[in-house]
């Protein structure tokens, strides 16, 4: 599994990371691993799933994580992860 995460502001790409995961995990394993790995790459604290990120990442396979999914304050408007392999 390959998970593309990207810092955004406005429409310009901040920072990005692709995470590799190929081991016999679950799939939610590895994506909540994946968020954890990019998030400390990123200096970042841990974003909260709102319900509305399930869905969306349900649906796409991708989800967008904004200010109301952090406790701290952010300097960026988003940050999107995107599976782009699955196992």
């Amino acid at each position: 599994m390959r998970i593309w995460f990207k810092i955004m502001k406005g429409t310009r790409l901040i920072q990005d990371t692709t995470i590799t995961d190929e081991t016999a995990e679950t799939r939610t394993h590895k994506i909540f691993q994946a968020l954890e790995t990019a998030c400390y790459e990123f200096d970042l604290g841990k974003p909260l799933w709102l319900e509305a990120n399930v869905n969306e990442f349900k649906n796409h396979a991708k989800t967008r994580f904004r200010q109301d999914n952090f406790v701290e304050s952010i300097d960026f408007d988003f940050l999107e992860m995107h599976v782009i392999e699955e196992d």
